[in-house]
């Protein structure tokens, strides 16, 4: 059974963490280092359970297992999706790379492999939240690229054809990443360490699946792409909308 969750969470400080995890032993090793890390943390047993905290309590990161019975860690994010954005790391068992891309796709920021050390639960705890954090302030409110596309830098959208489209942090934080260097290369290991934080500059199948949910929501032609260019086995250019728009 959970243990009772405190009434006087005050969200100033310090940053509150919701572990989600069948197994009590496992939430109890997870608590134990948020905890030694300054975090306050709060519990839940199953996704149920869980989306009913995100509700009370708002918190500012998630840590949930996949493998939990009754509803899953896939399908709880699926439905905490439709209710908030913070920020979910997902706890698996399996290395298979179809789950973890299931996983980010489903709105996951990050995941861990079981068994895992508190050294490397700190680390991505630590990077996510700072993820979460970063403003990245915008050159302007509204950069029209083209006649077809415009960012809107303020609601994190773009607007294609005259419709908004709506940007995760993370595509949005790719994307401004991209625009700010209109017209150069930048490197994979650039953009991962900007974008996701220095711990993930090797995991470069995060840049290529982020890269191709931008190119669905932006590009006319995604399998052609005219605004997202792939510099193959280097990294990423954006179209420099600013020499063309000057000439």
């Amino acid at each position: 059974m959970v243990e009772q969750i405190p009434t006087n969470l005050e969200k100033s400080a310090p940053r509150l963490i919701l572990i989600v995890d069948d197994e009590a032993r496992m939430r109890r090793f997870i608590r134990m280092n948020m905890e030694l890390e300054g975090y306050q943390v709060i519990e839940a047993e199953n996704g149920l359970q869980a989306l009913e905290q995100i509700r009370k309590y708002t918190p500012d990161l998630v840590v949930m297992d996949v493998m939990m019975p009754e509803m899953d860690g896939f399908e709880t994010l699926r439905l905490l999706r439709e209710i908030s954005t913070v920020p979910v790391i997902l706890l698996t068992v399996k290395s298979d790379e179809e789950d973890k891309i299931h996983g980010l796709g489903l709105g996951a920021d990050d995941y861990i492999t079981k068994p895992f050390s508190p050294r490397e639960l700190n680390s991505r705890v630590s990077a996510v939240m700072r993820r979460a954090e970063w403003p990245a302030p915008p050159p302007r409110t509204v950069l029209r690229i083209d006649d077809r596309l415009s960012v809107d830098f303020n609601r994190h959208q773009v607007i294609v054809d005259d419709e908004r489209i709506d940007l995760r942090p993370t595509e949005y934080r790719l994307l401004s990443q991209l625009i700010q260097n209109a017209g150069w290369v930048v490197p994979h290991e650039t953009l991962l360490a900007k974008v996701w934080g220095y711990e993930y500059r090797d995991e470069t199948h995060y840049l290529r699946l982020y890269i191709n949910y931008l190119r669905k929501k932006i590009e006319e032609d995604p399998a052609n792409p005219k605004y997202i260019l792939t510099e193959r086995g280097v990294g990423y250019r954006f179209y420099d909308f600013k020499k063309d728009s000057a000439e």
